[in-house]
């Protein structure tokens, strides 16, 4: 079956379920997809019930799709991503993103945990901008001209306006933000500290092992994107040793300034 043929096959099963006209798409990071229990109205499905759908096999990854409302907008939620570290081509990976678009989503929200170049642990951190060092691009092979252009203009990615208002947000309800760019790279193994020296020259402020494909096809889609990273630890070179344990440690201890922020951007745009 041809890709558009699987996104077809998809869409049609989530919309029997009851998936109609979702807003936004929430791409919930690891140990950051409590966030999707807050859904309220809620049709919960496993990723392993839905036609082409891939699995998560990553802690802090529950694997579920969560459809419902959220700070008064509709929301499709993955609670759990794919990787491309886990074995899965990109195709996989970023699948669910045309799906969100086809069910009708006009944006995403997408978080991840990273690892700070620019910010300690604990940082909440806006994405503006990344550097795509994964080493290869999800629009790779024939374009799927139903969602976009062949060669799409990455310049404002990180939607502008989404960024100014997430600022003005996390500020209004005292929760403090950075910003600054996210550099993708495949994993699984921690970057080395020279690696983290050659990207902090490069212009990286946190570094992580997802994101960029799916953000690459959602700005494909013509969807407005928003990202944000929970800076869980230092990257190597700057601490001692690196644990995908302190990761998820971090974000428990972060994730409800991080529910917060996203359920008041939410409720703001």
């Amino acid at each position: 079956m041809s890709l558009m043929g699987k996104i077809q096959e998809t869409k049609s099963f989530l919309e029997a379920k009851g998936l109609t006209a979702p807003e936004f798409g929430l791409i919930l990071g690891s140990g950051l997809g409590e966030l999707a229990d807050e859904v309220e109205n809620a049709i919960v499905i496993d990723y392993v019930d839905i036609p082409n759908w891939g699995t998560s096999t990553v802690v802090g990854h529950a694997g579920k799709l969560v459809y419902g409302d959220l700070a008064g907008k509709k929301v499709l939620a993955l609670q759990g991503r794919f990787h491309y570290y886990e074995g899965n081509p990109m195709e996989v990976v970023t699948f669910p993103v045309r799906v969100m678009k086809a069910l009708g989503c006009h944006s995403i929200i997408v978080t991840n945990a990273a690892g700070g170049i620019s910010y300690g642990p604990g940082t909440l951190m806006i994405i503006n901008d990344h550097i795509n060092m994964i080493g290869t691009n999800p629009l790779i092979g024939e374009n799927l001209d139903e969602f976009g252009p062949r060669f799409p203009d990455m310049s404002d990615a990180y939607s502008k306006d989404y960024r100014v208002k997430a600022k003005e947000i996390a500020g209004s309800i005292g929760i403090e933000v950075e910003e600054g760019a996210y550099l993708g790279v495949s994993g699984p193994s921690y970057e080395t500290p020279a690696e983290i020296r050659a990207y902090k020259t490069m212009g990286a402020d946190a570094v992580g092992m997802s994101t960029v494909p799916e953000v690459i096809v959602a700005v494909h889609s013509g969807m407005k994107v928003l990202g944000i990273s929970a800076i869980t630890n230092y990257a190597a070179g700057f601490q001692s040793s690196l644990n995908h344990e302190e990761v998820v440690e971090v974000t428990t201890r972060i994730k409800e300034d991080f529910k917060g922020l996203v359920k008041a951007i939410l409720a703001g745009l």
